[in-house]
């Protein structure tokens, strides 16, 4: 079986090494860096800028409740980048390594289909390679979102892939959109010391969140200076000397935002442009393509699309999942993804995570709910760690008993809601989270307290 794989991030490497493990000849093409969006400009960087400041927040916010003495403490940006850039390599080289123990070939350069049994590549020399299939895989991704705003193509208006690698800190920057990206970035540059402002034309910053969790962000990137706007429209993007001033209506009243850089962090559209679809009659519905989204199949027999490209769930670990699923089915076995199951996590200051319903999602969906909450100011391990203002909640079915949804602010949440996710893929109950006895201390009990707490009956809370 000769599998083309064409993109090599987190969906299109491990469909490839799965094909590979399960008998397939494959070949992967990538046009830019195996690892794709989250390993080189998503992910991965983000994270590593995340965790540096965090500890320079705890320094410099904390050190002397910590019992740490500091004389001074400052960022050095550019010794910063090179760790990112280090990090980021290293996997690479990693991934790299992977798929040549697996005796995957790989391709550097375009792939387009010629029909569907042979793609035609541009590889990067400018020359050009034709190879036949049995089976392929479309794992291209997606790309930032541009709006079509006016101002949006001046100097220091950017998407997160240039945020990532700035020459120096600003002093200021407007975040256009609230979603994950936009609040990862406020996070990381207000600890940094940036003004941040974000500008959200919805209710709501992360609105398809569990509005408790959210609650806990937001409330904390207030008290940390970030200034937050809701249903505020930008209207365009002006130079002004030195400076980029975002115009803006909120309730019918214009308002302007003066700052050195802007973000554009509106979310991300499936890249698909240049594949030759048209020449294989493959399916596309608003920029996305079709497939089924159980095994991964589109409208043309023998090809697959996984990942951000079909227009599902733009997260990396679900294309990872999509990636298994179409490569089992491509190599005759009968896989399914259940997408009930996947976890969101924000890696933000609170860290927030979620899987399942939210509350008023499983009210939508006619559910009798029952709700457990409970905050972190009751863990020791959260006190410990300065995360006292978080919250782990349930959303329970009233009539079953079962798990609809795990929804967690607090230190760790995003490491901790794989316990969530488990708990809704084996459809677990409240009284097998409860009879499951949690490590002490760790910020893992509380989703144990919070689950007798559905009941009314957490043990560190008081009546």
């Amino acid at each position: 079986m000769r599998v083309v794989v064409i993109g090599g991030g987190p969906g299109g490497y491990v469909c490839a090494i799965k094909a590979a493990q399960l008998g397939a000849d494959v070949t992967i093409i990538e046009k830019k860096h195996i690892g794709g969006t989250c390993l080189n400009v998503g992910c991965i960087p983000t994270k590593v800028l995340l965790h540096t400041t965090e500890i320079y927040n705890i320094i410099k916010e904390e050190s002397k409740d910590l019992g740490i003495n500091v004389d001074r403490v400052d960022v050095d940006w550019p010794v910063l980048q090179r760790r990112k850039e280090g990090i980021v390599n290293q996997l690479v080289g990693g991934v790299e390594n992977l798929l040549k123990s697996n005796n995957i070939k790989k391709v550097s350069g375009e792939g387009k289909f010629i029909n569907n049994k042979e793609i035609e590549i541009k590889l990067s020399n400018g020359k050009k390679e034709f190879i036949e299939f049995d089976k392929a895989v479309i794992a291209t991704g997606s790309e930032p979102t541009v709006i079509p705003l006016e101002g949006v193509q001046l100097d220091g208006v950017m998407t997160s892939n240039e945020a990532l690698s700035l020459k120096e800190i600003p002093k200021s920057m407007c975040i256009i959109g609230g979603g994950v990206i936009g609040s990862e970035f406020a996070s990381i540059y207000n600890s940094l010391g940036t003004n941040v402002t974000i500008v959200e034309r919805l209710p709501e910053i992360l609105p398809t969140m569990d509005k408790d969790v959210v609650n806990v962000l937001k409330n904390q990137l207030i008290q940390s200076g970030v200034d937050i706007n809701t249903q505020t429209e930008v209207n365009s993007i002006q130079k002004c000397n030195d400076k980029l001033v975002v115009n803006t209506k909120f309730q019918g009243n214009d308002k302007s935002f003066e700052v050195e850089k802007v973000l554009l962090a509106v979310g991300r559209k499936p890249a698909i442009k240049n594949l030759g679809l048209e020449n294989i009659g493959l399916k596309v519905n608003k920029g996305s393509i079709l497939v089924d989204k159980r095994t991964m199949k589109t409208n043309v027999d023998n090809i697959y699309a996984i990942g951000d490209c079909n227009g599902g769930v733009l997260l990396a670990h679900v294309a990872s999942a999509e990636g298994i699923v179409a490569a089992e089915n491509i190599m005759g076995k009968s896989s399914e993804i259940k997408f009930k199951t996947t976890p969101y996590a924000v890696y933000t200051k609170p860290e927030i995570a979620s899987v399942g319903f939210t509350e008023k999602e499983a009210k939508n969906n006619g559910y009798k709910v029952k709700i457990g909450k409970f905050p972190l100011y009751a863990n020791g391990k959260s006190l410990i760690m300065g995360g006292e203002n978080g919250i782990v909640k349930f959303v329970v079915d009233a009539k079953t008993d079962e798990i609809l949804g795990i929804h967690m602010a607090g230190p760790r949440a995003t490491d901790l809601i794989v316990e969530g996710a488990l708990a809704l893929r084996l459809e677990a109950t409240v009284e097998e989270i409860i009879t499951t006895i949690h490590a002490h201390p760790t910020v893992g009990e509380a989703l144990h307290e919070a689950a007798h707490s559905v009941h009314n009956l957490a043990i560190h809370l008081p009546r």
